[in-house]
């Protein structure tokens, strides 16, 4: 079906809700960088951007369960009572019913103060679109907040994208807030759009495509990866868009420059790509991603000071270097 030309139309002046996907840092032995990760809360909440942790961008996949409690417990704790932020909610690979497992990591971030996002699980791969709006309703009901997620499997292989009998069925459970939609396709995002203008205005869709920021443009919000790369900057670039600033245009391609490389084949390696930028900009003690994480080539510091300098960065040819941004 071809997206109608009225979906394209922009909307000027919008005020754009974002989140930003906080990665997960290591020190140089592999312990998880602690300090280096409330710093990167603290920094995107200053920012005036949401946080969203146990995300993809912060290894949810691959770290266990105590683990994702402690980011928890550190999110809470640097950003203090009543800051909003998310969390994802991930059960795959756990045996047992899922309305009880969903709900065990779902009662968990509630009570730290956070909104569930819901991760997917190749156990509904096969299912009908009723079964799993069904399972979305008896999820989501005791909570006052919850965000869906639709996670193409180019990310991982748990994800999948959903048709829209189902979308529409999400959209009518009254505690579903949105969804993170990270199929990398606009025109599927332009229709997720179309169907929320039409069946609940109010109703976020959270854009995932880190190779199409610009669908903030359209009536997206995000929740991206990549604006855990430089929060500060996805927040000015926001800035700009809401006051019609003609600067607007130029940060964004600088970010949007930034995304296609980082975000580029294997996509998963985007975190070590993650990784590497933040290092260079000193903000974090190593550049290695999760070991279980895919990695980039080692030449990737070059292309990712490169990425840097354009956003207004002035990154030391030493990575551990600390560096502030150009006045």
């Amino acid at each position: 079906m071809s997206v109608p030309d009225w979906l394209k139309k922009k909307r000027p002046g919008r005020r754009v809700k974002g989140l930003a996907a906080c990665l997960l840092p290591f020190e140089p032995d592999g312990k998880i960088a602690e300090r280096a990760f409330r710093e990167a809360v603290a920094r995107t909440s200053e920012a005036g951007l949401g946080c969203a942790v146990n995300m993809d961008t912060g290894y949810a996949n691959y770290i266990e369960a105590e683990e994702r409690t402690a980011v928890l417990r550190w999110t809470t704790g640097t950003l203090g009572s009543g800051k909003f932020f998310a969390a994802g909610a991930f059960v795959e690979g756990k045996e047992g019913e899922l309305v009880e497992l969903y709900r065990r990591e779902m009662d968990e971030i509630a009570s730290s103060g956070g909104t569930p996002v819901i991760f997917q699980t190749t156990r509904f791969h096969d299912w009908e679109p009723q079964q799993i709006v069904d399972l979305y309703a008896a999820i989501c009901e005791p909570y006052q907040a919850v965000i869906g997620f639709e996670l193409g499997r180019v990310f991982a292989p748990f994800g999948m994208i959903y048709d829209e009998e189902t979308i529409r069925g999400l959209m009518s459970i009254p505690s579903l807030m949105g969804i993170k939609h990270s199929s990398l396709s606009r025109a599927e995002e332009l229709k997720r759009l179309a169907l929320r203008d039409e069946l609940r205005p109010e109703f976020r869709i959270y854009t995932g495509n880190d190779l199409g920021i610009d669908m903030i443009e359209y009536g997206s919000d995000y929740l991206l990866g990549l604006a855990a790369f430089c929060p500060e900057k996805f927040a000015e670039r926001d800035r700009y868009w809401e006051e019609q600033d003609e600067r607007y245009y130029e940060l964004a391609d600088a970010l949007q420059y930034l995304g296609n490389v980082g975000f580029r084949a294997a996509v998963p390696a985007y975190k070590h790509s993650c990784a590497v930028f933040q290092h260079l900009l000193g903000r974090i003690p190593s550049s290695e991603p999760h070991p279980s994480c895919p990695r980039r080539p080692d030449w990737e510091p070059e292309m990712m000071r490169d990425c840097a300098l354009r956003l207004g960065y002035q990154p030391q040819a030493h990575a551990g270097s600390v560096v502030g941004e150009t006045s």
